[in-house]
């Protein structure tokens, strides 16, 4: 199998830090975003989206979506468990993934997206139609960060990590994001607040540098 990855994209970049939590080695491509490769023949006959990570299969099968690659390797390659060993820490797991992609990534989606010009037709990742900037969604994404943040602090106050005692696929989701939010120039948790320990806590896992 060939995983198509791309070294600064975020998404890729969750995978990669799935992979090297699990200790999982897999052949891989890289796809040049700044030169367009994304957009070229040869990609989209991959992944027609035009967006990166995918997993293609020895049956030439492609998977695209970070989440679903990871949950592909997570049904082969079960411990350690990353998306929860039982029903209720998979819920849990589950639960945060989903407010972190919705309302913490969308936010710096919408801010990195709409708040610069070289950005112009492209205001959506993929292969799309022209589709304009909306410089009121950059505005709209830097409250919902701010309150991302908030809601992330509240929980780690009383939690070590944010599905629970043990790091998940929940915080890989998170610390992508944040490192991807200070592209978007979003604000950072202080160091001596919850969000702050934890974020020192996830980028010195070894996995952190994938």
């Amino acid at each position: 199998m060939k995983l198509y990855d791309s070294p600064w994209a975020p998404s890729p970049r969750r995978v990669r830090i799935y992979l090297a939590e699990k200790g999982i080695e897999v052949d891989r491509v890289t796809i040049d975003l700044r030169q367009g490769e994304h957009f070229q023949e040869a990609y989209l006959r991959v992944n027609p989206r035009g967006v990166v990570p995918a997993l293609e299969l020895d049956s030439g099968e492609v998977i695209c979506e970070s989440s679903a690659i990871c949950r592909y390797f997570e049904a082969l390659h079960p411990e350690p468990p990353l998306f929860g060993a039982t029903a209720l820490d998979s819920a849990r797991i589950e639960s945060w993934t989903r407010r972190i992609e919705s309302d913490g990534y969308a936010a710096a989606v919408y801010v990195f997206r709409n708040s610069r010009p070289a950005m112009e037709g492209r205001g959506v990742p993929g292969q799309w139609p022209p589709i304009p900037l909306i410089p009121e969604l950059a505005t709209r994404g830097t409250i919902m960060w701010g309150a991302f943040l908030q809601t992330l602090e509240a929980r780690l106050a009383h939690s070590p990590w944010i599905a629970g005692d043990f790091f998940s696929f929940a915080d890989i989701s998170a610390l992508v994001t944040m490192d991807f939010a200070k592209t978007a120039k979003l604000p950072q948790p202080a160091p001596d607040s919850a969000l702050g320990r934890w974020y020192a806590a996830a980028s010195a896992r070894p996995s952190a540098q994938a």
